[in-house]
């Protein structure tokens, strides 16, 4: 399970702008909900994936990304794996990325500014993928990673209330095949992979 998650923009306008007097109005963009995934493996219990939006002090875009995975047969522990990066996005723009990742007992770390990530999408998935689209970054070695995108079309992806919702359908192949879903504002709402053998699936928690 060394490589079960590669480790999902929107454009945030930092400025006010005012047509006039009368009806001064801010545009900045409001921030995107928050997606929080309840990770099941083989259909048991796996953890937890979470991307939290929130805005800085200048405007910018902040992403909070966390992933806490465990495997154990009662209290003994044996499999885990946790992830942690950010994010900071200016209109439209990646500003800096950092990431810390646990797996197989080893730390690695990533921190990147704008100009040493470039153009590069990101594999975080909460913004979604382009068939276009070759290669990406890697959020856990801060590699580039040749992908193959392919859009699927459209599908139902069902929540944790059991809720369906209508969602464009994206596979992407990498290091490994990920199936991903994304409703109609593209907001990231389903995600599901195989990896040795163990079948893993994220379920859109209802929040809010």
């Amino acid at each position: 399970m060394k490589r079960i998650l590669l480790s999902f923009a929107l454009v945030l306008i930092p400025e006010t702008a005012f047509a006039d007097d009368a009806t001064a109005a801010p545009l900045t963009s409001p921030v995107p909900q928050d997606v929080v995934f309840d990770v099941y493996r083989n259909g048991s219990e796996f953890g937890e994936h979470s991307v939290r939006f929130s805005r800085t002090t200048d405007g910018a875009l902040a992403v909070e990304i966390d992933i806490a995975l465990r495997a154990g047969l009662g209290p003994i522990t044996v499999f885990r794996y946790e992830h942690a990066s950010q994010e900071v996005w200016r209109a439209g723009a990646l500003v800096s990325f950092s990431s810390e990742t646990l797996r197989d007992g080893d730390t690695l770390t990533v921190d990147l500014d704008a100009p040493r990530v470039g153009a590069l999408p990101l594999s975080s998935h909460w913004q979604g993928y382009e068939p276009h689209w070759e290669t990406i970054l890697n959020t856990e070695t801060g590699e580039p990673m040749p992908v193959e995108i392919v859009d699927m079309g459209s599908d139902w992806v069902e929540t944790a209330s059991g809720a369906l919702i209508e969602a464009r359908h994206v596979r992407m192949t990498g290091t490994l095949t990920v199936d991903l879903w994304y409703d109609a504002s593209g907001r990231w709402v389903g995600c599901a992979f195989s990896a040795r053998g163990q079948d893993i699936r994220y379920v859109l928690r209802d929040e809010g």
